[in-house]
């Protein structure tokens, strides 16, 4: 990872600290990870790190806010096409199930880590703008009798909380196959839950 580093001064060294840094909270988790055991394994000066972030709690705070601006620009692009609620649903489902494939570092950091523990001013997950545009992309399925009319809450968890079980046993190596071979199954048995 050094030489990398090195060839992309300073353009890179951001990205490189931060996907160290996500690399060691979900190995080693946040409180057993500091500011040096980064500096060490991405291989750059204290000084480099302490350029870009004033402490491991700014580090982390950058990861948690560049992978919710990540998922909101997604689920945005997701959304945007006018699709049926039906239709957005699934492709939230699918893009999520393809992104604990292809990052299931920022995932788990996502799901499993207590960002209040380590960033008390974060809002929790559930309370962010990704989460908040699945509710909305459940609320146009109730506003156009797609859904059952109920509480959105309730809809919301109805609909995609099989999916964020599916994800953590994938996380956690207890389903070994990849999350899209389940997709229309998971999503067919949630969406026949909430439907009219």
């Amino acid at each position: 990872m050094t030489e990398k580093i090195q060839k992309n001064r300073p353009k890179d060294l951001r990205s490189a600290i931060l996907k160290t840094a996500l690399h060691l909270f979900t190995t080693h988790g946040y409180f057993n990870t500091s500011v040096h055991d980064i500096r060490r394994e991405a291989g750059i000066s204290i000084g480099a790190i302490y350029h870009h972030f004033d402490s491991k709690e700014s580090i982390a705070k950058a990861i948690y806010d560049d992978l919710l601006e990540q998922e909101t620009e997604a689920i945005a692009q997701i959304t945007i096409d006018g699709q049926t609620a039906r239709d957005n649903c699934r492709a939230i489902m699918n893009h999520l199930f393809i992104m604990a494939e292809e990052n299931p570092e920022a995932m788990e950091f996502m799901l499993y880590s207590k960002h209040r523990e380590f960033m008390p001013s974060a809002l929790p997950v559930c309370s962010s703008k990704p989460l908040s545009m699945m509710r909305k992309a459940v609320q146009l399925g109730i506003d156009n009798g797609e859904i059952l009319p109920m509480e959105i809450t309730l809809a919301t968890t109805c609909l995609f909380g099989s999916m964020f079980r599916m994800i953590h046993l994938r996380l956690d190596g207890i389903i070994t196959e990849p999350l899209p071979t389940f997709l229309d199954t998971i999503f067919e048995c949630a969406w026949r839950g909430v439907s009219r």
